[in-house]
């Protein structure tokens, strides 16, 4: 009997051994997030090959890795690795609560990837997998902090799946809800390990699928102040602002990230100046970034959106048409269409716009709407409004540019908190819009149920927010559709 209890106890020890975040790992961990991937590497390297958190830690050296450079050689030279490491973390002890979750990540990781290299179906099974081992482990182990990280942020991704595509989830076993996902979220930034990760996590979720509030914005300046030497936080601190209208902060991210050769290199940093100084109008340096970003970079997204910004660049420089400025403009267009693939939303909105203006030349009216859109996504509402004032809805000739024209009245009022100019722009633009299913109908009604949220009228606001979701096959479906089901939630 005490000959199986020293067994019993060593075996214990043994699983004991499978997941030990030790110093070393840790530094490796804080290192990968800083972007600093060759020195984890090495960090990693004086560790036990058969840590489960170094194997985890291997898998998301590999996906920064694939994620910041997009090259497919490399894509295909590691994809093999997914499924060694999921083998190599199967085989560790399942009675320690790291396991479901290490094995969860490693699958959210390639899942992450595939999307990036237009895997879909395969990352979709990845997803459905994690999700199931992370129920799972939070049945077993319900105060394992690590599991809400990734189960919090699939509950929110699930709670704002449209409508009509419900059904699928429940038929796959996923279940969840934003505001579940949000206090997931929530309780898993009290872990030590986790919890930088949970809270980027978070911020990143409320500005890409729900509604970026100043104190959100108060928590990713702070965020950013106290870890200067984060690239990544500095990289997504700038996407969020740029994404939520805020070009000169987006811009101050970027030009006060740490850069040195310790440092994973980002060639989509010089796409994202590109884009901040095409909306302020400074069409030459815009066009510098853009070249910079071509010639850094390895991968196939971006690049059609890269030459129609190319295009921007031109186009809206140019005073008036020339032959030789026609040919410039016609040769970068013919370009996005011969470059890359339609995989990310960008790239899809440049090829259309391509192929509709190769068949019929920008009006000078578009001209006109593209300054003021541009301006007006990045914040600079003055310039925007410039751009816009001598004109109004009959200066326009097609139903789509006096929709457009009103959009961005609208939106340009709403940023300059100015709701109640802006509802009478963004309601005029989703009348237009009915007829023809304009994008902009549905972007208007979106920002409409935004306003009347903010307005605490709560039902003028969830049929905004439902108006948004009845347009159909317009190229921003994905995110506006998104974005819709969560204002109904959080209703």
């Amino acid at each position: 009997m005490r000959y199986v209890l020293l067994f019993l106890i060593s075996l214990s020890a043994g699983y004991a051994q499978d997941f030990v975040w030790t110093p070393g790992l840790q530094s490796a961990y804080a290192d990968l997030q800083k972007l600093k991937i060759q020195s984890a590497k090495q960090r990693m390297a004086r560790e036990s090959a058969r840590d489960g958190v170094r194997i985890f830690l291997d898998d998301y050296a590999d996906m920064l890795l694939l994620v910041t450079s997009d090259d497919d050689r490399l894509f295909a030279a590691k994809s093999e690795q997914e499924s060694t490491r999921l083998d190599a973390l199967k085989k560790l002890s399942d009675t320690s609560p790291w396991q479901r979750v290490l094995i969860a990540e490693v699958r959210l990781h390639w899942a992450f990837v595939k999307l990036k290299f237009g895997k879909e179906l395969s990352a979709s099974w990845d997803v459905i997998r994690a999700y199931k081992l992370l129920s799972e482990n939070q049945k077993r182990f319900p105060d394992f902090l690590p599991t809400y990280k990734s189960l919090g942020t699939l509950h929110i991704m699930i709670g704002s799946v449209p409508e009509s595509y419900v059904w699928v989830a429940k038929l796959l076993g996923m279940q969840g809800t934003i505001r579940q996902g949000q206090q997931e979220l929530q309780r898993a930034q009290h872990d030590p390990n986790v919890g930088l990760e949970a809270q980027l996590i978070d911020l990143m979720v409320r500005a890409y699928v729900l509604k970026f509030s100043d104190t959100d914005r108060q928590t990713l300046a702070r965020l950013v102040s106290q870890n200067p030497d984060n690239l990544l936080l500095h990289f997504f601190g700038a996407t969020i602002e740029q994404k939520n209208g805020r070009g000169e902060q987006a811009l101050t991210y970027l030009l006060n990230r740490p850069a040195d050769k310790n440092y994973q290199p980002l060639p989509v940093v010089e796409n994202i100046l590109g884009d901040i100084y095409l909306q302020k109008g400074e069409y030459e340096r815009a066009s510098l970034h853009f070249n910079q970003f071509l010639h850094a970079y390895r991968g196939q997204n971006f690049l059609k959106d890269t030459y129609y910004k190319l295009f921007l660049c031109h186009w809206l420089a140019s005073p008036q048409n020339t032959r030789s400025s026609d040919t410039i403009a016609r040769n970068l267009l013919q370009k996005v269409l011969s470059v890359g693939r339609t995989t990310v939303e960008s790239d899809k909105v440049a090829q259309k716009f391509a192929e509709s203006s190769l068949k019929n030349a920008p009006a000078s009216g578009q001209k006109i709407l593209m300054q003021a859109r541009l301006a007006s996504d990045g914040g600079f509402t003055d310039q925007a409004l410039t751009y816009l004032r001598p004109y109004s809805e009959a200066s326009f000739s097609t139903t789509a540019e006096r929709a457009e024209y009103n959009y961005r009245m609208g939106r340009i009022y709403q940023r300059r908190e100015n709701p109640d100019s802006a509802i009478s722009y963004l309601a005029r633009a989703l009348t237009l819009s009915e007829t023809d299913q304009l994008s902009f109908g549905a972007t208007a009604a979106l920002q409409l149920g935004y306003i009347y949220q903010q307005k605490n009228d709560r039902a003028r606001a969830q049929s905004f927010f439902q108006k948004a979701l009845t347009f159909r096959h317009h190229e921003y479906k994905n995110s506006v559709d998104n974005k819709a089901k969560a204002g109904i939630s959080s209703l």
